[in-house]
């Protein structure tokens, strides 16, 4: 390699390095907008304080929360029921997907009612699994596995009835068949709509929460959201919304991670 080869070489990863940190720079610029906009509202007599506090209000209501320690306890039981929820709905929506995305038989016997069922709205559960389940932390979780399963169902059910046709051939030249051929061969072919799949899960799984925290609940940020309501405290309605927003995506650039390790370690 000659010195102007070596040079360039070296150079490229300069030149990439910069335009990674701008495209991250530029997803921050909508929420410094939104929060400006935000502000413009508050103080220019639009709206009441009553209906839209000014951020340093809400800012003040979370310190205010921290400052009791209730906050903490509130995110804590929130992200426990939507992790919960979200491991056992997405198991199933990975069996059940499996299923009908690998067996034409599957599919014509339920696909049509599973598509049936995942028309019901979410607070259409929570009367139901009051009466069957009761009170406590497990109707929540149900609920939130009710909403993760869907997404999970329907990706991998679709991704797995359109993997190529010749990948399944090789296998089986392979000797590879039933189970085997599944996990060797289809699955990994269907992986990244499979772990797109499962970020919409996780992203459903917190939208369900606040239906499921509707069930007696006395703690969690879907409670802390619908007692605010009650008590005229706009703020912490805000605040609790915001929580929601940020956990939700912290949840799933994790999830995200995970995705880009995997696809990095199977090339």
């Amino acid at each position: 390699m000659s010195l102007t080869e070596e040079r360039t070489a070296t150079a490229a990863p300069q030149k990439s390095a910069p335009s990674r940190v701008g495209l991250r720079a530029i997803g921050v610029v909508l929420p410094l907008l939104l929060l400006g906009v935000w502000q413009l509202l508050a103080t220019a007599g639009v709206y009441s304080p009553a209906q839209l506090p000014p951020p340093a209000e809400v800012a003040s209501a979370f310190g205010d929360l921290v400052a009791r320690g209730e906050l903490w306890h509130h995110i804590a039981i929130s992200t426990q029921r939507v992790l919960i929820g979200f491991a056992a709905g997405a198991a199933l929506g990975l069996a059940l997907g499996g299923l009908v995305g690998l067996s034409r038989t599957a599919n014509a016997a339920l696909s049509p009612t599973v598509q049936a069922i995942r028309a019901v709205p979410s607070l259409a559960w929570v009367p139901l699994l009051l009466l069957w389940l009761g009170v406590g932390e497990t109707p929540k979780i149900v609920l939130v596995a009710i909403g993760a399963f869907f997404p999970v169902y329907t990706t991998v059910s679709a991704a797995l009835s359109h993997v190529d046709p010749h990948l399944t051939e090789v296998g089986r030249a392979y000797g590879r068949s039933g189970l085997p051929l599944v996990a060797t061969i289809l699955f990994p072919a269907a992986t990244p709509a499979i772990l797109s799949g499962l970020r919409l899960g996780l992203a459903q799984g917190w939208l369900f929460l606040v239906a499921a925290e509707l069930i007696a609940s006395s703690m969690g940020l879907g409670f802390l959201l619908i007692d605010s309501q009650n008590t005229g405290r706009t703020d912490v309605m805000l605040l609790a919304i915001v929580l929601l927003a940020a956990l939700g995506k912290l949840t799933d650039t994790f999830l995200g991670f995970a995705e880009t390790r995997l696809q990095t370690a199977r090339r």
